[in-house]
């Protein structure tokens, strides 16, 4: 198993569009950190009087809540969730980032996951159907291997190249938020979580590394998606049509249905999001992470039941 990762992972860099696709990848985090610094640059100065302003948005919160257009009970939870933080910020002395640090950074290139996504959907969709459209189907297919083996070894590199990506733009993202932002103060390093009725300080590392894993659900799914097309329907062309066009789609198409009808809580661009748990409220009112959770598992299985299926029953034309 071990020789066919890497001989699949070799294949993905010997060709140059992987690397065009790190290097494109970098300049994105480059030139959004230097429009973020450019535009903090014009604006003023930040306010020393961050309390009052807290407690301004606290007023506000509280009269948004008791008005009548506030109806659900996640709307509710949410804002009580906001004032809870800001009063305890207040009463500990924790004001809130005015500029932008590493860690801002960081937080905000979770935005440009949906674009390292593409490149894995890139290699995802095209890692079974080339083999059939270079026609090296069958010189794989004689080796002394399983047809099993070679697919999961295919759809585990798939992957490990998503991690890769991952880790290039976490990792970018804090060499060049520390460069052009520095790390910021001690007050601002710690995240702040409402759990259980009560506000806790958090890692803000690991609070980030579980956004970027959080946030990044979405393309795995997809990934899995169009490499269930690519060995279904062996066409590397339709599978990244289709992903791509979901990746960027799906969730905005999700949120409009959401409004109206609750059964869009079984789509799956409903569940891909589970930091609606923990920073937000869910899509639609009844759903609880273990639900998504559950939907997830449900999608991941059929995508590969139809891909492995596919793959060793079907015959290789000759």
């Amino acid at each position: 198993m071990f020789n066919l990762i890497r001989n699949e992972w070799e294949k993905i860099f010997r060709q140059t569009s992987t690397y065009l696709m790190i290097g494109l990848l970098i300049l994105i985090l480059i030139a959004s950190g230097a429009i973020t610094k450019y535009i903090e640059g014009k604006e003023k100065a930040p306010s020393n009087e961050w309390k009052q302003e807290l407690m301004a948005e606290n007023k506000s919160l509280k009269q948004e809540a008791e008005g009548v257009q506030i109806t659900t009970p996640s709307t509710r939870e949410f804002i009580h969730k906001q004032t809870a933080i800001n009063e305890y910020r207040i009463k500990n002395n924790l004001p809130p980032a005015s500029k932008s640090t590493v860690w801002t950074f960081i937080n905000d290139s979770t935005s440009l996951i949906p674009f390292a996504g593409l490149f894995v959907l890139v290699i995802a969709a095209g890692i079974v159907a080339n083999e059939f459209t270079w026609g090296t189907i069958k010189v794989l297919l004689v080796k002394p291997y399983k047809r099993w083996k070679i697919l999961l070894a295919k759809y585990v590199t798939a992957n490990l190249f998503l991690l890769l990506m991952l880790f290039i733009l976490f990792a970018g993202a804090w060499l060049i938020g520390a460069f052009l932002f520095g790390m910021g103060e001690a007050s601002n390093n710690v995240h702040l979580a409402y759990v259980n009725g009560q506000v806790k300080e958090q890692s803000l590392f690991l609070y980030l590394v579980k956004s970027y894993a959080f946030h990044s659900l979405s393309v795995f799914m997809l990934a899995a998606m169009a490499f269930m097309i690519s060995a279904v329907f062996r066409s590397s062309g339709l599978a990244i049509g289709l992903s791509v066009f979901l990746l960027f789609t799906g969730g905005t198409v999700t949120n409009l249905l959401a409004s109206k009808f609750e059964w869009a809580k079984y789509s799956l661009f409903a569940n891909t999001n589970l930091m609606q748990y923990i920073d937000g409220m869910p899509m639609v009112e009844s759903m609880t992470m273990k639900f998504s959770i559950i939907m997830l598992l449900l999608y991941f299985s059929v995508f590969h039941i139809l891909a492995f299926i596919s793959f060793t029953r079907r015959d290789v034309a000759a």
